[in-house]
């Protein structure tokens, strides 16, 4: 795999320490990030919408993917792909109504799940949470660094981790399996976001490097 889908950050008002969606999108494209995804519970589909289409072009100027966390219907409208949990939309009736290139991912938390989104058409998986974490509520217990191993080598497509993940810990969840880590808080909550972003994502890059040359 390459290191595109080394750092996926997710946007989040209320851990952002007063910053908007579109300036965490924009800090962290400064710093890496290769994916932004726009997570936000609260807001109206409108005011959602309005974000998406500020967003887009920060992220396509950057050479970045950005994905909406849920909503398939405003990712088809101002994103590049669309973000679902096993309790939404399911990924083979999402992949009817947006063809390639859309790009699907899907939340897993076992080697089942994550074939049975390969299998309906997910472009990536991400295991979630890895670790306990408190930045999604109700995420519920950490699926450990075992869980990442067994579904890296079940799939074929990418495969992500998010949960309870920071600098210390990234490049043991790379060294496991994953081929990008997916986080909230220990970017969008650092006091200079870019800043955190390049030092994780260096961090990922540099043990994605490591494993490809040992495979070698």
């Amino acid at each position: 795999m390459t290191s595109e889908w080394a750092l996926y950050v997710v946007t989040d008002e209320v851990l952002a320490c007063g910053r908007s969606h579109l300036e965490v999108a924009r800090e962290a494209v400064a710093g890496g990030a290769g994916v932004v995804q726009l997570r936000d519970k609260c807001r109206s589909a409108r005011e959602l919408l309005a974000i998406a289409e500020a967003i887009r072009p920060v992220t396509a100027a950057a050479g970045a993917r950005f994905i909406i966390n849920d909503r398939l219907d405003l990712a088809l409208l101002a994103a590049d792909g669309v973000h679902l949990g096993q309790d939404d939309l399911p990924v083979e009736a999402a992949r009817r109504l947006a063809p390639r290139p859309f790009i699907i991912g899907a939340s897993v938390g076992s080697v089942d799940e994550a074939l049975r989104a390969e299998r309906e058409g997910a472009d990536y998986v991400a295991i979630s949470p890895v670790f306990a974490t408190s930045s999604k509520g109700g995420a519920g217990p950490g699926h450990g660094l075992e869980t990442v191993a067994a579904v890296r080598a079940a799939v074929r497509i990418p495969v992500l981790a998010i949960g309870g993940i920071d600098l210390r810990i990234a490049a043991d969840v790379i060294r496991a399996g994953a081929d990008g880590c997916a986080v909230i808080s220990s970017v969008v909550s650092a006091p200079e976001i870019a800043v955190a972003a390049r030092s994780l994502r260096e961090c990922i890059v540099l043990a994605l490097s490591e494993r490809a040359q040992k495979s070698l």
